[in-house]
């Protein structure tokens, strides 16, 4: 059997984004509450996402409309893309205040949002593209993809803050080339 590289190259992008769902579910997290949501796109869907993103940034202002052509234009080609949010969970340590209110009690009564829910998704970030470089696949983390995800409910309603990972693996790595919007 002959394998031809493209074909290698995106079943190893695949397989990478589902090690890399596997590392930011079993990532650390306060007080062992789970806050975390993931999902991987492949094929279609990331085409329609580079277009949903290219669409919703013409209703933006122009920063974040450059931004978000930007970023289309360079998932377009992309294997795979992870999604990785949070749900608000308040985690119940007393007299934290992390969130700016007294303690979790006040923060839910005033519509607040738990610090460690940014912590948590943080270190499942950090625990996704590592597995990412570890395996020489090209990512960057976006917000201009999360922001997408969130206005369009990719990961559900009850999600409150999301990031996107573009992946490839290219000749050159497309998510690092910003050219002329690089003065953002």
């Amino acid at each position: 059997m002959i394998i031809e590289s493209n074909v290698a190259e995106n079943e190893t992008v695949v397989q990478v984004a589902k090690q890399m769902a596997v590392a930011a579910r079993t990532a650390p997290k306060t007080r062992g509450i789970d806050s975390i949501v993931i999902k991987i796109m492949t094929g279609d869907a990331v085409q329609q996402l580079a277009t949903q993103m290219a669409e919703l940034g013409k209703d933006m202002d122009e920063q974040f409309r450059a931004r978000n052509m930007r970023d289309a234009q360079s998932i377009k080609n992309s294997h795979a893309v992870v999604l990785i949010g949070t749900q608000s969970k308040p985690r119940g340590v007393t007299s934290c205040g992390f969130c700016g209110f007294t303690d979790c009690r006040e923060s839910q009564q005033k519509g607040g949002h738990c610090a460690f829910d940014d912590i948590d998704l943080g270190i499942a970030l950090g625990s996704a593209v590592s597995i990412a470089a570890d395996n020489r696949v090209d990512n960057r983390i976006m917000f201009s993809i999360g922001k997408t995800a969130k206005i369009l409910r990719l990961l559900g309603d009850g999600v409150t803050k999301i990031l996107g990972i573009p992946l490839s693996a290219t000749g050159k790595n497309k998510y690092f080339d910003l050219g002329a919007f690089h003065k953002f």
